[in-house]
C-alpha cells in the first residue's frame, strides 16, 4: 500500500476544527466555551443560595443570610462564574457571550431533577431543545468583531452621541425603579430584575473594555496607563456589587426557577442593546446573519419560558399522619382532619384513644 502525499493527508484529516473556519473563529470559540462553563457554574451557585435561604427560613430564630456558610459557598461559586464570564468577554463579542446565559437556565433544570428530585416534564425537554437550537444559531450567526479594542477607541465610544442618549435614558429608568423599590416598598420580581438588567448593561460594557485592554497589554500593547481603564474598572466593580445585591434580594423573595429565566431574558436583551450601541457589533453584519441571530435569541427566550412555565414545588399528597403506619402504634385513625375541614391542622378531639395513648 502506497503512502499518501502530504497534501492529500492534510485534506484527508482536515475537519471543522482544522479548516479555515476554525482559524477565523478560534478566539470566539474559546470565549464561547468559557461562557458556557461559567454560566453552568452560576446556575449551581444560585441553587445553593436558594437552598441556604430555605434553611435559614426553617430555623426557629432566623439569622441574616450572610451568616450562612452555604450562602457564602454559593457566592464564591457565583464569583468564579462571573470571572469566567469576564474572561470570555475578552475573546468574544457581547452579543455572543450574553445569550449563552441560557446554559444557566438549562443547568438549573438539570440540577432540580438530579439533586432536588423534581420530576422531568415534557416542557423541560421541549424547552431545553429550543434553547440548544437557539444557542447553535447564536454561535453560528454571531457578529465577528476582529478589530482591537484599544483605550482610545473606548474613550471615543464613551463620548459618542448614541451612547450618551442611551446612558441618560437608562439612568432615568433606574431612578424610577429605585424610587418604587425604596420609597414605595415595591419588591416585585420585575422591579428587582429590571434594575439588575440595567446595571448589567453597564457591567458588560465595562467588562468588555477592561478585559480587552488587559489582553492587549499582555500582548505588549500597553493600555493600562490610560485613565479610561481605571474608570471602566471602577464602573465594573460598582455595578457588579449593586447587581449582586438586587439579584440576591430577588433570590430571597422568589423561586430560582422564576428568577433565573426572567433574569436571563432581561439581561440578554440589555447586554445585546448595549453592545450594539457602544461597540457597534452588528455594523458590518449581513441582514441574513442579523435575522438568524435574532431568531436564535427568540428560540432561546422561548425555551427558557417553556422550562419555567407553571413550574411549582411538589407537595405531599397525604395531608395527615396515619398512626397505623408508625411501628408500635395500634391506632389506625388519622390525627389531623381532612384538608378541606375547618379544623385542619389541629388534633382530632373525637378520637378518645389519642388521649389515653401513652
Amino acid at each position: 500500500m502506497g503512502i499518501l502525499p502530504v497534501s492529500e493527508q492534510n485534506v484527508f484529516f482536515e475537519g471543522p476544527l482544522s479548516g479555515p473556519w476554525y482559524s477565523k473563529h478560534k478566539t470566539q470559540l474559546l470565549g464561547v466555551l468559557l461562557a458556557a462553563a461559567s454560566n453552568f457554574l452560576i446556575s449551581v451557585s444560585l441553587s445553593i443560595q436558594k437552598c441556604a435561604h430555605l434553611r435559614l427560613a426553617c430555623q426557629t430564630e432566623p439569622k441574616p443570610y450572610y451568616t450562612s456558610k452555604l450562602w457564602w459557598c454559593g457566592i464564591i461559586l457565583l464569583g468564579l462564574g462571573e470571572v469566567g464570564n469576564f474572561t470570555a468577554y475578552g475573546f468574544a463579542p457581547i452579543a455572543l457571550v450574553a445569550p449563552l446565559g441560557c446554559v444557566s437556565v438549562i443547568g438549573t433544570a438539570v440540577i432540580s431533577v438530579l439533586f432536588l428530585k423534581q420530576t422531568v416534564r415534557a416542557a423541560d425537554i421541549l424547552g431545553g431543545t429550543l434553547a440548544v437550537a437557539g444557542t447553535y444559531l447564536l454561535v453560528t450567526f454571531a457578529p465577528n468583531v476582529p478589530q482591537e479594542l484599544t483605550a482610545r477607541r473606548v474613550q471615543n465610544n464613551l463620548v459618542s452621541c448614541p451612547f450618551l442618549v442611551y446612558v441618560i435614558l437608562e439612568i432615568i429608568t433606574f431612578c424610577i425603579l429605585l424610587y418604587f423599590y425604596k420609597r414605595k416598598a415595591v419588591k416585585h420580581i420585575m422591579i428587582l430584575l429590571m434594575m439588575v438588567a440595567l446595571l448589567a448593561s453597564l457591567t458588560v460594557i465595562a467588562v468588555k473594555a477592561v478585559a480587552s485592554m488587559i489582553t492587549l497589554s499582555v500582548k505588549g500593547k500597553m493600555q493600562l496607563t490610560y485613565p479610561v481603564f481605571y474608570i471602566m474598572l471602577i464602573l465594573m466593580a460598582t455595578s457588579c456589587v449593586f447587581q449582586v445585591k438586587f439579584l440576591n434580594q430577588a433570590m430571597h423573595l422568589y423561586e430560582a426557577t422564576a428568577v433565573v429565566p426572567i433574569n436571563f431574558i432581561l439581561f440578554t436583551t440589555s447586554a445585546i442593546v448595549s453592545g450594539v450601541i457602544f461597540y457597534q457589533e452588528f455594523q458590518s453584519a449581513a441582514l441574513l446573519s442579523v435575522f438568524m441571530f435574532l431568531f436564535g435569541c427568540l428560540l432561546s427566550f422561548l425555551g427558557v419560558f417553556v422550562i419555567a412555565r407553571n413550574k411549582k414545588e411538589e407537595h405531599l399528597q397525604v395531608p395527615y399522619i396515619d398512626c397505623g403506619r408508625i411501628p408500635g402504634q395500634k391506632l389506625t385513625g388519622k390525627i389531623q382532619p381532612d384538608s378541606y375541614s375547618s379544623c385542619y391542622g389541629t388534633l382530632n378531639n373525637e378520637d378518645d384513644s389519642v388521649k389515653t395513648q401513652s
